[in-house]
């Protein structure tokens, strides 16, 4: 997939809606050098070819009292396309994990998980994850402390 053709203001809207996606249209253009009308359209375009794809409230999990991440390897018994995309399909129902990710490794599935506690996680290890479709074995990796979380677009600056 070729990259999407962004010059230095495009890349600058996208780092400004990323730190703050309720920045207005005005405020915008003065922060990236042009004039509301062209960023307006820019930033049109971005969102009309996919790059924007939506915008949401980024929820901070500790003050909500979701603290406790685990980061679950998941080896399946089967990796057939059917297989994978069953295994695709309910591990996105599961509210409490917060990413999943395919892995080329001697696992199949990193997921990452978000609980109150350590006894909500082994509910939900137990009652949940282990129990997706073609699951034979989990391993548990529990963080003490998150060092970078994602929401800014830091790679982006090295996109020419």
């Amino acid at each position: 997939m070729n990259l999407p053709d962004l010059d230095r203001y495009d890349r600058a809207i996208l780092n400004h809606l990323a730190a703050d996606g309720r920045i207005s249209i005005a405020d915008l253009a003065r922060r990236i050098g042009l004039s509301k009308t062209p960023t307006q359209a820019r930033l049109k375009r971005l969102e009309a070819t996919g790059i924007i794809t939506g915008y949401r409230a980024l929820v901070d999990p500790i003050r909500l009292g979701l603290d406790h991440v685990a980061f679950v390897e998941v080896r399946l018994s089967d990796t057939r396309e059917k297989a994978l995309a069953e295994f695709n399909a309910a591990v996105r129902r599961i509210g409490e994990v917060e990413q999943a990710h395919m892995i080329a490794s001697n696992f199949d599935y990193l997921l990452k998980v978000r609980t109150h506690s350590m006894t909500e996680y082994r509910t939900v290890l137990a009652e949940r994850i282990s129990s997706l479709p073609h699951v034979s074995s989990t391993s548990t990796f529990v963080a003490m402390e998150a060092v970078k979380e994602p929401g800014m677009l830091g790679a982006l600056e090295s996109v020419t």
